[in-house]
């Protein structure tokens, strides 16, 4: 039995396998609504064969857009469109599916990537942005406004009103997000913390807000619902967010009652540089972490491509399940390759049996050609 593809509990939700398809952003709504496009998008992964799927990065409110073609979750009509599409999917599909909750804080007021390179907004479509402190990301971006107590209650209420409004909706899983130089992290790591009140300095101190409102996003979700966290294991620069610290933060929110641990690393610093052609490049932080926090259910990801791969990092224990992201946008059956590549049956939706291994035989021809 492929251990990928073993069931595995995550707090309240036991998921069919062990794959996760992280959250990918598609700059492709409108005023923070999902679009035609995401009911595509979306759809398809949960025909994938992963064990869950969590929808892109969807910003708590307005500002806290990477963005301004991202998701938000802020207002009713948003509401009610994931609602929608979450109820279409489960006429066909019993794939769970999450939502990461996030805020971009100095990263954000961005245009999509293939506009200008995902550069800031012009004067049309920009906004004021905000941080831990009043220090651009880059030299030629826009400089956010340093959060004081009454912007920090704000964010912190924008969170709550978030999460209650993915429990309306019907998903089943909460990803709060602390990483990639958004928000969260921005206040976690020294590169872009530079504060010198109770905020700022020590680790203990820039944990400070990100762990207020991932306690305020625990008092609202639902215990019956499962509830995670991703965290940067790195900054990938000198001076950043170490392994170890990511490992503290990690078990603070273990004891806090997250139910998983989601590992990346980067996106603090515009100069850094990652080895992301390297696969598996961030399952390290993963590993730390959970040797660190050998009861946390701890999530790896970064250049998983190969299911052999994926496999043998749950079974060194270096994590107890794997994202994909870019792996399943290049093949959408990706799980069900990958069972078979494991021994495993695909478990294809009733209308796509046919195609199945052991009842298609052009299946070999149409997979050499990969």
């Amino acid at each position: 039995m492929s251990l990928l593809f073993s069931p595995r509990a995550v707090g309240p939700l036991t998921l069919k396998n062990r794959i996760a398809i992280a959250p990918m952003c598609q700059y492709s709504a409108v005023d923070g609504v999902i679009q035609p496009w995401h009911a595509q998008h979306l759809g398809k992964l949960a025909l994938s064969g992963a064990g869950l799927v969590i929808v892109e990065a969807t910003g708590v409110e307005a500002e806290g857009r990477i963005s301004w073609a991202d998701t938000g979750l802020w207002n009713d009509e948003q509401e009610a469109a994931f609602a929608a599409l979450l109820r279409d999917i489960r006429t066909y599909s019993d794939t769970p599916i999450g939502i990461q909750l996030a805020h971009a804080g100095r990263k954000a007021s961005t245009n999509p990537p293939w506009i200008e390179r995902g550069g800031p907004a012009g004067p049309d479509k920009a906004w004021t942005t905000s941080s831990a402190s009043a220090v651009p990301f880059k030299d030629d971006w826009h400089t956010p406004v340093a959060l004081d107590q009454a912007g920090m209650d704000r964010v912190v209420e924008a969170f709550v009103d978030a999460t209650r409004r993915a429990e309306r909706a019907g998903f089943d899983l909460v990803e709060l997000h602390a990483a990639h130089g958004y928000l969260l992290t921005q206040f976690l790591s020294p590169l872009s913390n530079h504060r010198t009140d109770e905020f700022g300095g020590s680790l203990e101190n820039r944990m400070r807000f990100p762990l207020r409102v991932a306690q305020a996003v625990r008092d609202a979700w639902p215990r019956t619902k499962a509830l995670g966290v991703r965290l940067n294991g790195s900054d990938w620069t000198d001076g950043g967010i170490t392994p170890d610290e990511a490992s503290a933060f990690g078990a603070a929110l273990h004891a806090m009652g997250y139910d998983y641990l989601h590992l990346t690393s980067g996106g603090n610093v515009a100069t850094a540089r990652i080895p992301g052609d390297q696969p598996g490049y961030q399952v390290p932080f993963a590993a730390a972490v959970k040797a660190a926090v050998p009861d946390a259910t701890v999530i790896a990801v970064g250049m998983i491509v190969d299911p052999h791969q994926a496999e043998q990092i749950i079974a060194s224990g270096q994590a107890d399940m794997v994202a994909i992201a870019r792996t399943v946008l290049d093949d959408p059956n990706w799980g069900h390759h990958a069972a078979v590549a494991l021994g495993q049956a695909e478990q294809m939706p009733k209308q796509y049996e046919r195609a199945d291994k052991s009842t298609w035989p052009g299946y070999a021809k149409a997979r050499a050609a990969d």
